[in-house]
């Protein structure tokens, strides 16, 4: 019921939820800062999957968690990193874009490279992975959603203004409740490689937030969009990892499977380093 009901329906909502901040102008505004924007890009697409790769193999993270972890890593950036990018002062209108842009072309990419980490990983034991079936339910269920977001902002702004804040909360409790249930469906696998599978998430998300200043500083980008790149490289979109990692397990499982862990995992310790990392990053900014 979960798998087949419950978490489609929530995705969708959450994606509906990201295009009611979005207009046409996020997508078009990357030629006002191409060089800001293919910083981030690179280390979404390319970095991110990456450093996720070196530490689910040194960590030595079991086949299954190892895939659910890629699978995290080859997720966008949501509405969450769009709102700590506010909160820590980082320039708004990158971050917007950059999870705009990610967003639609996950659909593309997402498949192909769970595709490649569930053979690599799991071997054997791997399931059959439909990529093209894989990108048609992704399209259904996060681009569909979105571009309806972004119809209704364009069609009736003012209904959007009054309901914006009403989904956002609902969004937030619907987030908590796929961390929650993931955790409690898995909740042996969860206790028995929190561990392992603790750090190596966090270090995930140290790892990208400063790869994301770092790269920053090369390409010679003012404070306000090293922040942005760097939460956007750091923070994923946890709801996907989980829907994802479902899909993919959906065959063989009534419930969401242990593949889903690492995200439902991530869900919690990205504040662990997210959180404190804005505080810093907001008051470098007013120093």
């Amino acid at each position: 019921m979960i798998v087949s009901v419950a978490l489609p329906l929530i995705l969708a909502f959450l994606m509906f939820s990201l295009g009611l901040g979005l207009r046409n102008e996020d997508f078009t505004r990357v030629v006002k800062f191409p060089k800001a924007f293919t910083t981030g890009l690179l280390n979404q697409l390319i970095l991110l999957p990456l450093v996720a790769f070196v530490i689910a193999s040194l960590l030595r993270v079991s086949p299954e968690l190892a895939v659910g972890v890629m699978i995290l890593a080859f997720c966008p950036g949501g509405v969450t990193s769009n709102v700590l990018t506010r909160l820590a002062g980082g320039s708004v209108p990158l971050s917007i874009s950059l999870t705009a842009v990610t967003s639609l072309l996950s659909i593309l990419t997402v498949p192909l490279l769970v595709a490649l980490a569930v053979n690599h990983f799991m071997g054997s034991d791997a399931p059959q992975i439909d990529v093209a079936g894989l990108g048609v339910k992704m399209f259904l269920l996060t681009a569909l959603p979105v571009l309806l977001g972004m119809w209704l902002t364009a069609a009736k702004p003012e209904l959007v203004t009054r309901i914006s804040g009403a989904v956002s909360k609902i969004a937030l409790v619907l987030f908590c409740f796929l961390i929650v249930a993931a955790i409690a469906v898995n909740r042996v696998v969860f206790f028995g490689n929190l561990p392992t599978l603790g750090p190596a998430l966090i270090l995930l998300n140290i790892i990208m937030l400063g790869l994301g200043l770092i790269s920053s500083r090369l390409a010679r980008l003012d404070t306000g969009e090293a922040t942005s790149i760097s939460l956007e490289s750091g923070v994923q979109n946890g709801t996907l990892g989980i829907a994802v990692g479902a899909m993919i397990a959906a065959g063989t499982s009534e419930s969401l499977p242990p593949v889903t862990v690492p995200s439902a995992v991530y869900g919690i310790t990205m504040y662990l380093v997210s959180l404190p990392f804005v505080f810093w990053r907001r008051g470098a900014k007013k120093a």
